[in-house]
């Protein structure tokens, strides 16, 4: 199993960016994607979360309306896009996905939303 997340980068504030995980090793069509990031200096939190089955998603209240987690599973692929971002939304993001009997991460891609 591995996670390869990618799209992070500098942006301003109010600015967008999407973010991607490719996944290899099995099908992510078939579990959960989680979403977390961590900034410096604070615990890790998780962000977004979308279900296997019928795309139901969970959003950290902070970042509700502002974000949209998706999944391609063609691609095996599962995507955060970030609308209005905000200088505290600056921290590496990772995705996770526990496949029994482990988690896995990815290694993060960094996110700093500054002017």
């Amino acid at each position: 199993v591995q996670l390869v997340e990618s799209g992070g980068g500098l942006v301003q504030p109010g600015g967008s960016l999407r973010l991607s995980c490719a996944a290899s090793g099995f099908s992510l069509s078939t579990y959960a994607l989680r979403w977390y990031r961590q900034a410096p200096g604070k615990a890790r939190e998780r962000v977004a979360t979308i279900a296997p089955v019928g795309d139901s998603t969970y959003y950290k209240d902070s970042v509700k309306g502002r974000f949209t987690i998706s999944r391609d599973n063609a691609k095996n692929t599962v995507y955060l896009q970030m609308n209005s971002l905000k200088p505290e939304d600056t921290a590496v993001y990772y995705c996770n996905v526990f496949v029994a009997p482990m988690d896995y991460w990815g290694k993060g891609t960094l996110v700093t939303v500054s002017s």
